[in-house]
């Protein structure tokens, strides 16, 4: 399997395009869930050194710290989703009749949802982290928060319908259900809050 990360980004794109069954949603949403990290670093890059902002300088610091490690964190994803996906379309294949294929695809299910659900965390993560920014990063690149937010906002919805993807085929409805619940809950949480500071930055902008 390829290293997605060594990849041309137009290679990837192509690569997603195709029929091939990785990458697709999970790693999309990785990619998505790291720019908008990215993003939210930009605000900190342009606001520390700043005099205007000397005394929130400490504070974009840590959250540059944290959002640098949640972009490399979403990276790693990609190729861990297309890790995790992988067995799952070769299980597909194996007779219906096999013994061994229920217990064979729980497995794969399992492993193919928990990576889109770390995405899913990973990616609401920052959506504090840019509202933070909002208030004390640099004016000058306050619409780089808002873009990062929506962008965040996208991979959180587009991992968390990959953990459902998989959850809907288990048998083991209890861990099913378990797992949908705490996608829910952060999907219910977190996209209200990115779609709520992309309006407010946006309305200031405006004014």
């Amino acid at each position: 399997m390829a290293d997605f990360l060594d990849m041309p980004i137009k290679d990837f794109v192509s690569e997603l395009s195709s029929k091939a069954p990785v990458p697709g949603g999970g790693g999309a949403s990785a990619l998505a869930g790291a720019l908008g990290a990215a993003l939210g670093n930009m605000v900190c890059s342009l606001t520390v050194g700043k005099k205007k902002y000397k005394d929130v300088e400490e504070d974009i610091l840590k959250i540059s710290d944290e959002l640098v490690s949640l972009s490399e964190s979403l990276l790693d994803c990609i190729n861990e989703d297309a890790v995790a996906f992988e067995p799952l379309s070769l299980a597909y294949s194996i007779p219906k009749d096999d013994p061994s294929r229920q217990e064979t695809m729980e497995k794969c299910l399992r492993d193919a949802a928990s990576v889109p659900f770390r995405i899913t965390e990973l990616s609401c993560r920052a959506i504090p982290l840019l509202e933070e920014l909002a208030e004390k990063g640099s004016r000058l690149a306050v619409s780089d928060a808002a873009t990062g937010a929506v962008i965040c906002r996208a991979a959180i919805m587009g991992a968390a319908a990959n953990v459902y993807v998989n959850t809907s085929s288990m048998n083991d409805r209890g861990y099913a259900k378990d797992l949908e619940n705490r996608t829910e809950q952060l999907v219910t949480e977190f996209c209200p809050r990115a779609d709520s500071l992309y309006e407010h930055i946006t309305l200031k902008m405006k004014k």
